[in-house]
């Protein structure tokens, strides 16, 4: 028994694959299926061996931008720098700990799957029917399933009776799928179009049936999604790469500056030990040592407030990444849509004559006229509402939104039933595609029959209207069809409904479905979701692409993408099976143009993923279904609904939808990249810092002058006044425009203004640093003139945190509203600032002293001028680009 040798099950007959599984219709003995447990093991999923607390802080410290900060900490404490080494290790520790409590929630995904599993099974074995576990299924066992039962295992039918099973969860399509046992497919055939297999996990919904189990274990198609949840690895997410890059940029310039300082030293004659101290003491200064700690807290403060709009994030970093992303791959079903079926369009027999069809709630208006129509939906009907949950339907979804549909007429379902009980059915099947049930109606026997319009319509000979039974005509019938197709363009599911009245219950064998009266038809579909649309517009002006990824039909899936305005003409839609046959290289190229994936399977699922990131898109993936979790788990973030999602989803996405709404994704993305933002906020603003210390004393080296600020001075700037406006930015409120900007992609935090704006703001705050020294050097003392220094370096990195709202709107104009954290950082750094100035101890400790009027004067100038140099920069930057636009619209004017 070899299957890796043998054609799919699906394409194998019943004899064939009775043969080649070694089995029969009397299933297998004791000790075979003993011996084939031994040989292919138990019917379970393979659990993923958690990593290690250990493994997890090994990941955290070599982490580029951890070991920087680790080499910053030693060579301080080799300069003795003890409180500096000390922070700069506590960054370190906080980190690794908020990095693996993270980890630690992700670990579930395999077990959530497990849960998913049948925990019993009735098979036939030597020839008797009996139950045993479901982990004890091997490949050759004869399955029985029934109404209700969850599908312990991969499944070729043997037999069908009116079976219908359920795979939303695998498929992502909403409807249950119709199954037909006698079936022999071709080995291509789509997962979603396998009509004579059942799959583990999936749930009979209708009818009932058998079959051969052909995989077990890891080698189902879920235990294939288990695989690739496995084996995908989570790859860095744009924050933490850009983090990484930043942290390399600065060891490269760290380095530099260390060869230089080491060498301009050994030209002036000095110690070179001392020299190399001090030259390891400067590179280090140029390290944002608070950058990681003040990113994380920004991450925090964004959860929490996204938690307030319903998110939730699991990862800190997928607060920044959702706010870059340019792609939103969306499921169909429970994430665009209800993931309901729902009667939208209706019409009675007046209504097809009269050319018409009607939405379902301009049809409540005039209910006594579908009375009938009611009658027969509530009535041939085996679907009910579940005793636990008014608004659960139990039984298939196709008939289950016929309930709420008599009641939005005022009809009670089970008091129809009640009154009107059911005398005899015509249970449905796939030949017939129509069920028919009697019932006693004001003392006459009444059938209520209910299918697909183009079986059932050829059996009417009348139609009912409000002025009694009327004959059908032709004409009457091809205006009807013609109607039914137009919903069907729709994208609608429709089925007619007939009635026909007998004078006795039938016999047995008795044809009742014939010289019907035609009562009308319903168009159904799984609705869009009202909120959504608004959404998806306002990701595109966003510069957002959304896709559509679904495992329904093409015709289902682009008439909602219309709906909902994500197809548009000139737009590609691309189905699993045309999917299949593109090699990776071509789907890079149709991607571009894709908005529509439809019929595909969660492999597919993954391929569009991993090519979308080939493409360098930052992908956004929301899904709820077992189906969507490797292309959840493989995009930059997943989204899992908090309601309808499967546990598998929800373990291995990056946030959860707390209220299932698409909506809540803009909402969410607009709070990612005004993180993204405030980030770039402090890495300038601490950056800026960084600059003017290390210009400062590489100018002062440079021309062998005395040092005009302390290692000392530079910590308590970096500690004191750089840390806590730096986490008043964090919080900044967001642009006005926002979301009217293009979304950044992977690269650099270091966009190329941002490196200009850096470079020129910390050479000209170094300037008025050393102006200050030389002003106080020259006309005081040298002690004078460091005290003068140190202050117009702290205070001119105070005021230009108020810079840094925007860098092109001036100083006074404010986004949303004021930041007041930034009003009390100011008035907390400046009591830190006059306490070491003004106490004696302190004052000593830091050799400091006591300035005059005059030089306090000197120092609040000097300090001021750095806030002038931004806003002169942005008035010339506002400028230019006014004239920019000034000349592109005298260019479209000529």
């Amino acid at each position: 028994m070899d299957s890796q040798k043998q054609p799919p099950a699906y394409s194998q007959t019943k004899d064939e694959l009775f043969s080649n599984l070694e089995t029969s219709s009397a299933g297998l003995s004791e000790p075979e299926v003993d011996r084939r447990l031994k040989k292919y093991g138990h019917n379970v999923l393979n659990k993923k061996s958690p990593k290690s607390i250990l493994n997890m802080l090994k990941e955290q410290i070599f982490d580029p931008m951890i070991l920087i900060l680790l080499g910053a900490a030693t060579f301080s404490a080799l300069l003795n720098e003890w409180v500096e080494a000390g922070v700069i290790f506590f960054i370190v520790i906080i980190n690794s700990i908020i990095g693996i409590i993270q980890e630690k929630k992700a670990q579930a995904s395999l077990a959530a799957l497990k849960t998913m599993s049948a925990p019993t099974a009735t098979v036939i074995r030597n020839g008797s029917e009996e139950i045993v576990s479901a982990s004890e299924l091997v490949v050759g066992d004869l399955v029985i399933l029934t109404n209700g039962d969850m599908v312990p295992a991969d499944l070729r039918l043997t037999q069908s009776n009116n079976l219908k099973i359920t795979e939303a969860s695998l498929t992502g399509e909403s409807i249950a799928s119709e199954k037909n046992a006698a079936a022999v497919l071709s080995p291509d055939c789509p997962l979603g179009d396998r009509k004579n297999m059942a799959y583990t996990s999936s749930i009979v919904t209708y009818g009932r049936g058998s079959g051969i189990v052909t995989k077990t274990g890891m080698n189902t198609e879920i235990g294939q999604i288990a695989g690739m949840l496995e084996d995908d690895d989570t790859s860095d997410t744009p924050l933490k790469r850009k983090l990484n890059a930043v942290g390399k940029i600065l060891t490269i310039i760290g380095l530099i500056i260390c060869v230089l300082i080491f060498a301009i030293g050994a030209f002036y004659g000095r110690p070179l030990l001392p020299q190399f101290l001090v030259a390891i003491s400067l590179a280090i200064s140029i390290i944002p040592e608070g950058l990681p700690a003040t990113a994380t807290i920004i991450m925090a403060l964004g959860v929490q407030r996204m938690a307030k709009e319903h998110a939730l994030i699991k990862n800190l970093p997928a607060v920044e990444t959702l706010g870059n992303a340019t792609v939103i791959c969306s499921d169909k079903t429970g994430t665009l849509t209800l993931n309901k079926m729902t009667v939208t369009h209706l019409a009675n027999g007046d209504d097809f004559l009269n050319k018409k069809i009607l939405k379902a709630q301009k049809a409540v208006k005039n209910n006594n006229a579908y009375k009938d129509l009611m009658y027969a939906a509530s009535l041939c009907n085996d679907a009910s509402l579940s005793p636990a949950s008014p608004e659960e339907i139990i039984g298939d979804p196709t008939e289950g939104a016929l309930i709420p549909l008599a009641q939005d007429f005022g009809y009670s379902v089970s008091s129809l039933r009640k009154e009107y009980p059911r005398l005899g059915e015509y249970p449905f099947d796939s030949i017939r595609k129509r069920m028919s049930t009697i019932h006693e109606i004001n003392n006459e026997y009444v059938a209520y029959i209910k299918g697909a319009l183009d079986e059932l319509l050829p059996l009417c000979d009348s139609i009912a209207t409000s002025n009694g039974v009327q004959k059908l005509t032709k004409t009457d019938k091809e205006n009807i069809l013609a109607l039914s197709h137009k919903m069907s363009d729709q994208a609608l599911r429709v089925l007619g409904f007939a009635s026909r009245t007998i004078l006795n219950l039938p016999q047995e064998n008795e044809n009742i479905e014939q010289h019907l009266v035609f009562l009308g038809a319903v168009g159904m579909i799984d609705p869009a979701r009202d909120e959504v649309k608004a959404s998806i517009k306002m990701a595109r002006e966003a510069g957002i692409k959304t896709i559509m990824i679904t495992g329904d039909h093409k015709n289902t899936a682009v008439a909602i993408a219309k709906n909902l305005g994500i197809y548009a003409n000139g737009n590609t839609v691309i189905s699993g099976t045309e999917l299949n046959e593109m090699t990776d290289s071509e789907l890079d190229q149709a991607v571009k143009s894709t908005t529509v994936f439809a019929r595909v399977s969660p492999n597919d699922k993954l391929r569009i993923i991993q090519s979308l990131k080939r493409n360098e898109e930052v992908v956004a993936m929301t899904g709820d279904g077992v189906n969507d979790s490797p292309a959840l788990k493989a995009a930059n973030i997943g989204v899992a609904m908090g309601i309808s999602g499967t546990d598998v989803a929800k373990d291995v996405s990056d946030m959860i939808l707390l209220n299932d709404s698409f909506t809540t994704i803009t909402a969410a993305i607009k709070e990612g990249r005004k993180v993204y933002r405030n980030i770039q906020k402090v890495i300038q603003f601490l950056l800026v810092g960084n600059i003017a210390e290390i210009t400062t004393l590489f100018i002062a080296t440079l021309f062998n002058w005395d040092a005009p600020l302390l290692a000392v001075h530079i910590l308590w700037v970096n500690l004191a006044t750089a840390s806590l406006p730096a986490l008043a930015l964090g919080v900044d409120p967001a642009s006005k425009n926002i979301m009217k900007h293009k979304p950044v992609k992977t690269g650099t935090l270091f966009e190329r203004d941002l490196v200009w704006r850096v470079i020129s703001q910390g050479i000209f705050v170094a300037l008025m640093t050393l102006l200050a020294y030389w002003i106080g050097d020259t006309f005081d003392n040298p002690i004078a003139g460091q005290t003068m220094a140190f202050c117009v370096l702290a205070l001119s990195q105070m005021l230009r945190a108020f810079n840094q709202h925007s860098n092109t709107d001036p100083i006074w104009i404010r986004g949303n509203k004021v930041n007041i954290w930034l009003i009390v950082s100011f008035i907390v750094s400046a009591i830190l600032m006059g306490v070491i100035l003004f106490t004696p101890n302190l004052q000593s400790l830091f050799h400091l002293t006591n300035l005059t009027s005059r030089q306090w004067l000197v120092v609040i100038i000097l300090s001021l001028f750095s806030i002038l140099q931004v806003e002169l920069m942005k008035l010339i930057k506002r400028s230019v680009k006014a004239r920019q636009q000034s000349r592109a619209l005298e260019s479209v004017t000529d």
